[in-house]
């Protein structure tokens, strides 16, 4: 079984269809991008799956459980995070603070005990502590684990945001033009690190303009046209797809 399905998803904003009766499935530990010109309703897409919106029609299921309408807190207790184009960092923090805010869901939220500072309660702040830590190793920023967030560089920072979103455990991360502003090397280092994070045994859905990454990293491509499913399927055949080489890729792609 599909880890995730969408059938016949849409969103209207007025008269505006944002997306359109569009379907696809995603199987668990493989790559998943979703591509289209400007305007093409790739984020209003992962705002619908992520439960910042919800859809006009359609369903969408997680392991064969409806969450459409779920919010988005419920659904990062279901194992999903998400990234945003824009950073969403909370910059009077440390690095390592803006990676614990993400397992925000797995601390003990009980108000006496955090009141009364109990041992437990410490012992877990230390746990995570540790935890971000790794995470920071994981993503490639162990030397700016004490840093202030707003003395690190945005090519960091979009890393720092992946860590935050992987301290929530998710087995399904959206990541929504991870590699928008960097420069070659710092894509080149995304690149490897959504490859990592996938081995790792997390699916992901990508969404990222630089169509380099994207052929090199996706097990399957869906490409959306005006909030339509234009295409679907391997890097390879979306390459050669006409449809798409005339929508998106360039008569030279």
């Amino acid at each position: 079984m599909s880890m995730l399905e969408v059938k016949d998803l849409s969103i209207h904003f007025g008269g505006v269809k944002a997306v359109q009766n569009v379907s696809f499935a995603i199987d668990p530990g493989i790559v998943y991008s979703v591509i289209g010109p400007n305007g093409a309703g790739k984020t209003t897409l992962f705002n619908l799956i992520t439960g910042v919106y919800k859809p006009s029609a359609g369903e969408i299921r997680l392991d064969g459980e409806a969450i459409h309408g779920r919010s988005p807190n419920e659904l990062a207790r279901r194992g999903v995070a998400r990234t945003f184009q824009n950073l969403q960092i909370c910059m009077n923090m440390s690095a390592r603070e803006n990676v614990m805010v993400g397992a925000h869901l797995r601390l003990d939220r009980n108000l006496l005990k955090a009141a009364l500072h109990l041992p437990g309660l410490r012992k877990r702040d230390a746990e995570l502590r540790d935890e971000a830590a790794e995470l920071m190793r994981f993503v490639g920023l162990e030397q700016y684990v004490e840093a202030r967030a707003d003395a690190m560089s945005y090519g960091l920072l979009k890393r720092l945001e992946i860590a935050r979103a992987l301290a929530m455990k998710p087995r399904l991360i959206f990541l929504d033009e991870p590699a928008a502003g960097l420069n070659p090397k710092e894509t080149i280092e995304v690149d490897q690190l959504v490859r990592k994070i996938a081995d790792a045994g997390v699916t992901v859905v990508l969404v990222e303009h630089d169509m380099k990454m994207v052929m090199n990293l996706s097990d399957r491509i869906l490409v959306l046209n005006y909030g339509k499913k234009l295409a679907e399927g391997t890097g390879e055949e979306i390459r050669r797809n006409p449809d798409v080489i005339a929508a998106y890729l360039g008569a030279h792609a």
